[in-house]
């Protein structure tokens, strides 16, 4: 894999294209880095051509200091822009946590580029549950505090994830994960991630959709990623028991078996 900046601003890697090859496009979620995709790139560099980024505010991308800057609209233009400057038109689109929220605002506006979709970790909140009751108030508080607090806008690095114990509630996780992102960065995406209204039209989908998700996801009950999938029409479910809402970092055999299974199956179809 090879490492490129795209207009000083987005930091991304891809490996040498080829034209008979399908081309699988990775968004990480909020807090992370493209590093959550080392161990993929490694499984499928010589499978498909491969392009992973760093959303804004992200590992070695650019950091802004307002809230406006991280909604959604803004990663999604910056996902746009990256993909109209490496001229890719037509690819199979992998999301994962925050990143779902960013294939599904593309997904309105340029659907007929995605081949097929896979949501993994997908974030889909039901606006009676508890936990949305107490993380809300929380993120607005910490974020106008942040608001007033002086603003380190230096692009940081990756997370060796292999090096670190990964799960929903892992204190050295989000430690790793603060350090890198910052409170500024880390804060405003995910207050997006829990705000009201998002609307994506999953019924309109019409490309073959992968759905995998944790058993035991503390943050997305599973039963609401299961009522997200049917939402989409013929869409593919997967459960991976024992595993929590960091399923791309700690299943990594589990979900390339499913992924490589469900390109493979798809394949005449996609090129």
């Amino acid at each position: 894999m090879k490492e490129h900046i795209f207009d000083d601003r987005i930091y991304y890697r891809t490996n040498d294209f080829k034209p008979d090859r399908l081309t699988l496009v990775l968004i990480h979620g909020a807090s992370g880095s493209s590093s959550a995709w080392w161990p993929y790139e490694k499984i499928f560099e010589n499978k498909y051509n491969l392009l992973t980024y760093d959303i804004r505010g992200h590992g070695m991308s650019k950091k802004y200091p307002n809230y406006e800057d991280y909604e959604v609209k803004n990663f999604v233009n910056d996902f746009k822009e990256l993909l109209e400057h490496l001229k890719i038109s037509k690819f199979i689109l992998w999301s994962s946590s925050f990143g779902t929220l960013i294939a599904r605002g593309y997904l309105k506006i340029h659907r007929n580029k995605v081949l097929a979709l896979i949501f993994t970790s997908t974030e889909d909140y039901q606006e009676n549950e508890f936990m949305l009751k107490i993380i809300r108030p929380f993120l607005e508080v910490v974020t106008t505090i942040i608001k007033y607090l002086p603003s380190n806008l230096k692009p940081r690095g990756h997370v060796d994830y292999s090096k670190i114990h990964n799960s929903d509630r892992s204190i050295q996780r989000n430690i790793a994960d603060m350090r890198n992102t910052g409170f500024r960065a880390q804060f405003y995406t995910l207050k997006q991630s829990f705000r009201r209204g998002q609307e994506h039209d999953l019924e309109k989908i019409n490309v073959h959709t992968l759905i995998i998700h944790g058993g035991k996801d503390s943050l997305v009950p599973v039963k609401n990623a299961l009522a997200f999938s049917k939402k989409i029409k013929n869409a593919e479910f997967v459960s991976i028991p024992n595993f929590d809402h960091d399923i791309h970092h700690n299943a990594i055999k589990e979900m390339s078996k499913a992924i490589e299974s469900f390109i493979e199956k798809n394949k005449k179809n996609l090129l």
